[in-house]
């Protein structure tokens, strides 16, 4: 892969180079549209290994605790494994930890905001943002530019990764080159991939191609939320001609009877504060689905055997407790949350074939692995 290529470029000492203003070359699967890229952002090869240096530096937070990758491990998909992510102060997310996976096509970014639709804004959040505190560096911009300037080896590979800046280091180009890295997260070499795309005939069991059918059948229609080569609904690349963006509520909670979800997480109605936006979800990609759980944006559900229970009943009851009520009645749940009924063997098809969806190579790439490792 092209990323990996970079490995061999970049070495451990005070002389170490970067590729410089090189083009980055996508090596992409085989039926993968190329990813649209922002006209201010230009990819480079120096760019995108500046930003997987930074994507890993602990320096990215205020105590010293905490990476980008602490909350998006590879192993993992770029997700972290925990109900709700902690911060690096200890503070607990309100939300799970959303995988990386392909997030070059994502038209918005993170579970529920329709306004955060570059991925250079959304590193912001986890560096600068308050409630919750992730990384802790807000107002204090002033120690992250002053502890990379002081490096051996960043100052040198900002002049590289952004030649035409007098002062390169800076947060907008910090911003910059993790978007940049994080659009080379892109996974598509699956088993499923190698039988859709590569015409391996072989590549699927005859349970994966069972699950596939009901996986894309009317029955069941998980299709609709988790379509297209990326398996999510939302999805834009240089192909599209407009951004494709849709947010669901899945009955997930329904705790006044009118639809309601917990105060503490709302969906989109925290921003729009449109009643209609109560309790509505981004639906994520499912490639790489078997080492992301727990599931659900608030990480409520531990196996991919309870979310098949919580689609086939068509919402989730909660007996007791604040949190009480009965998703399948809510008056706000999709329509494609229908409810179905499935037989034991026919789980085993449908959990096969999403098991189809797991990229190993992408999982163990030395190319987006933590380059402090091998310092």
């Amino acid at each position: 892969m092209a990323a990996a290529a970079l490995l061999l470029l970049v070495g451990c000492g005070e002389e170490a180079q970067l590729p410089a203003a090189e083009p980055y070359v996508w090596d992409l699967p085989e039926g993968f549209p190329t990813p649209r890229i922002p006209e201010d952002n230009p990819m480079s090869a120096g760019k995108v290994e500046l930003g997987r240096h930074l994507f890993y530096d602990v320096r990215l937070s205020l105590n010293e605790t905490q990476s980008c990758a602490s909350c998006h491990r590879q192993d993992l998909a770029f997700s972290d494994g925990l109900e709700r992510s902690v911060g690096s102060t200890g503070e607990l997310h309100p939300r799970n930890s959303m995988s990386l996976t392909n997030a070059a096509y994502n038209p918005v970014q993170t579970w529920a905001n329709p306004l955060l639709d570059r991925l250079e804004e959304h590193v912001l959040v986890p560096m600068f943002g308050e409630e919750p505190v992730e990384l802790g560096m807000a107002g204090r911009e002033d120690v992250l530019l002053e502890r990379l300037e002081e490096d051996e080896r960043y100052p040198a590979w900002f002049d590289q990764a952004f030649p035409e800046d007098e002062a390169p280091i800076s947060i907008g180009n910090i911003t910059k080159a993790l978007a940049a890295f994080q659009r080379t997260l892109i996974s598509g070499r699956s088993a499923y991939d190698h039988f859709v795309y590569g015409s391996e005939s072989e590549a699927l069991s005859e349970s994966a191609l069972r699950g596939l059918d009901l996986f894309f059948g009317e029955r069941l229609e998980c299709f609709h939320c988790h379509g297209g080569f990326n398996f999510t609904a939302n999805v834009q690349h240089d192909g599209t001609a407009f951004r494709e963006v849709s947010f669901q509520n899945t009955g997930l909670y329904n705790i006044d009877g009118l639809g309601s979800y917990p105060a503490r997480d709302t969906g989109v109605y925290e921003i729009t504060l449109r009643p209609s936006d109560m309790g509505k979800f981004r639906a994520p990609t499912l490639r790489n689905i078997t080492v992301t759980a727990p599931y659900m944006h608030d990480g409520s559900m531990q196996t991919i055997d309870e979310v098949i229970d919580h689609y086939a009943r068509g919402g989730r009851l909660i007996e007791t407790g604040p949190d009480a009520g009965d998703g399948a009645l809510s008056p706000l749940r999709s329509g494609f949350v229908a409810g179905f009924e499935i037989t034991s063997e026919e789980r085993a098809d449908l959990k096969a074939f999403l098991q189809s969806l797991t990229d190993e190579s992408f999982l163990r790439d030395p190319g987006l692995s933590d380059p402090f490792a091998t310092d």
